[in-house]
């Protein structure tokens, strides 16, 4: 049997070593894309999952899944009423925290299907808000856990209150009325 040319050896070498560089800085630079565009959401998803390739698939599936919806901008008047809604539930807390949360969960669930998202179960609804909601996806997890915490009793007026904020994060984001920095987790 003939030897093989060391000349050919070393260029398969260099070209599969190339090839492995270029799988592993493409799969670092869609990682770094993912972490940059989904923040906490990401490392949620990551200590949920076990692992980055599983969190990352479904942050993918997540994109392509809400690309399929018709999302949509609201209208001028749909904006009035829904921010004055928010202003009548916000004086509601006062005299009323148990109520104005439920009635907070219940405008954010509005808005988001006027928006045109699907509006099943509060995990998809969270998943399907976190694509181009990001910042404020938490918020909207803390809000409802409280939210869940109240019905069974176990909430106090400053959770109720904190609930309160963290929907307010959410709903200006998702009426498009509020500063163009995405907004932070409220704690």
């Amino acid at each position: 049997m003939e030897s093989l040319d060391p000349r050919i050896v070393i260029g398969v070498l260099v070209a599969l070593a190339v090839f492995v560089i270029a799988v592993v800085l493409t799969k670092r630079r869609r990682t770094e894309e993912l972490r940059g565009k989904f923040g906490p959401e990401y490392e949620r998803l990551v200590r949920e999952r076990g692992d980055a390739r599983h969190a990352e698939a479904e942050l993918d599936n997540r994109v392509q899944r809400v690309k399929q919806l018709h999302l949509k901008p609201l209208s001028p008047e749909h904006r009035t009423r829904f921010a004055e809604e928010w202003r009548s539930d916000q004086a509601r807390f006062v005299d009323d925290p148990k109520g104005a949360v439920v009635e907070a969960d219940r405008l954010v669930a509005d808005l988001m299907q006027v928006r045109g998202y699907p509006v099943g179960d509060f995990e998809q609804r969270a998943a399907d808000v976190s694509v181009d909601h990001p910042h404020v996806v938490q918020n909207y997890r803390a809000a409802h856990d409280i939210a869940d915490r109240e019905r069974r009793g176990d909430a106090s007026t400053e959770d109720l209150r904190k609930a309160m904020v963290h929907y307010r994060a959410l709903f200006e984001d998702l009426l498009d009325t509020a500063d163009a920095e995405p907004r932070e987790v409220h704690r």
